[in-house]
């Protein structure tokens, strides 16, 4: 797979879908802070996965910014679902906490023994964070941790389509090159 790059032994993977269809040991869900599963994907997990997510996630919210907590996927093919809430477009130390929310979530995915983790482009979409720094700020990120000692021996980062796809494609072949 040419849209790959290999880090300490571990596997960064870029693949377009759609993230509640993969069959992976977790996936990320960019999530609010009262941890209540809105529109879009969150209405995507709530159907395939069934109520049971929701009221899960009653039990473990309220969380604050740049926090992640995990649940049960439900009838998912993932086994668990990294509730992450992060930050909007043009908050308050953006970077930072975009950074922080990622490591957080490999931070949980490791509490839980899971070797193997889906995230979307982390605040774009509806939290408006654009594509391209969504990409730089998720490759820094999971360069650093997985070059440290981690048990994830595989990310993927899953986009919707062509145009998240060749924004995460472009950024990667620059990290290649680097």
């Amino acid at each position: 797979m040419l849209d790959k790059l290999e880090v300490n032994g571990r596997t960064i993977n870029l693949v377009k879908g759609d993230i509640t269809e993969l069959d992976i040991e977790s996936f990320v869900y960019y999530a609010r802070t009262d941890l209540v599963l809105g529109s879009g994907f969150g209405n995507a997990i709530t159907m395939r996965g069934g109520p049971g997510i929701q009221k899960e996630l009653k039990e473990l919210g309220p969380i604050e910014t740049t926090k992640a907590v995990i649940s049960s996927a439900g009838e998912l093919k993932a086994s668990h679902i990294i509730h992450a809430v992060g930050p909007k477009f043009q908050e308050e130390n953006l970077e930072t906490k975009l950074k922080e929310t990622v490591t957080n979530s490999l931070q949980e995915a490791k509490k839980k023994g899971i070797k193997r983790v889906a995230f979307p482009p982390m605040g774009t979409g509806f939290y408006g964070v654009p594509l391209a720094s969504s990409a730089e700020i998720m490759f820094e990120t999971l360069i650093t941790y997985l070059s440290g000692e981690t048990a994830i021996e595989e990310v993927v980062i899953c986009l919707n389509d062509n145009r998240e796809y060749r924004s995460f494609a472009d950024h990667l072949a620059a990290v290649k090159q680097s």
